[in-house]
């Protein structure tokens, strides 16, 4: 295992334990909290990551199994994950289930051979790839549980990898909305919760971005408007590329309203 890998291993942990932490003591009416993703109570986020962490356990152990999912998916392709997440939302031992499938899949992914790709609904990834998109997305989903309760969310140093996978994922998110990337890089500075400077793109690029790495990744993550944020655009095409961000597999988002 490289020390990248056990390092995204070790803050998927934190971020899981974090959630787990705000939502284990909750009563039945508890978990039937709303949260602002519509329709989805703080239940049906948790077995959104439940089911989605039992996806990519199979996606880097069994491939029949992985194989079968991708079929129901191709049968329902707009409803498909909302319909597992809803079902598996009355799951009376929902909690217990989502850490099972976290531990499991940590050490699937910790033993899984290096250089070696697991399919998953885009490109294929390295155990390093898949820990870092379940990094993100149980951050996210982090964030609509905390605002559903109420509860404040600090962020942490751990979000530098979701900030590191929204930068890649730029023409991505031009290509998901059928339009041509730009040809140019820009240069990405992001202020860290600590403080720090992270910065991606050539240090002379004519178009850049600025702002908290914490918008960045509510804005990636479609946790957050991006007349919410923070985030200063210099150049044409990287105001475009912060109308359509997204670090996330499959098509656009509806977003999140305006404050």
């Amino acid at each position: 295992m490289t020390d990248v890998l056990t390092q995204v291993l070790a803050d998927l942990a934190a971020e899981g334990d974090r959630l787990d932490a705000l939502v284990s003591g909750l009563d039945a009416d508890g978990w039937r909290t709303p949260t602002p993703a519509p329709g989805w109570d703080v239940a049906t986020q948790v077995a959104h990551l439940l089911w989605t962490d039992g996806v990519a356990l199979k996606a880097a152990t069994d491939k029949e199994a992985w194989d079968a999912v991708v079929l129901d998916a191709i049968a329902d392709p707009e409803g498909f994950v909302d319909a597992q997440a809803l079902a598996l939302a009355t799951d009376p031992d929902l909690l217990a289930h989502w850490r099972s499938a976290r531990s499991n899949l940590h050490a699937a992914l910790a033993a899984h051979p290096s250089g070696e790709k697991m399919p998953w609904f885009g490109p294929p990834m390295s155990a390093t790839s898949m820990a870092t998109a379940r990094l993100m997305e149980t951050w996210a989903h982090s964030l609509d549980v905390h605002a559903g309760l109420g509860a404040p969310v600090e962020d942490t140093d751990r979000i530098r990898h979701i900030a590191h996978l929204g930068a890649r994922t730029r023409n991505f998110a031009f290509s998901v909305h059928g339009l041509d990337a730009p040809a140019e890089e820009f240069r990405i500075d992001l202020v860290s919760p600590s403080g720090d400077v992270w910065g991606w793109g050539p240090d002379d690029a004519a178009q850049t971005l600025t702002g908290s790495a914490g918008d960045f990744c509510r804005l990636v993550t479609q946790r957050v408007n991006r007349a919410d944020t923070d985030l200063v655009a210099t150049g044409p095409d990287v105001d475009r590329w912060l109308d359509i961000a997204q670090a996330f597999a499959g098509q656009p988002g509806e977003g999140r309203p305006p404050r």
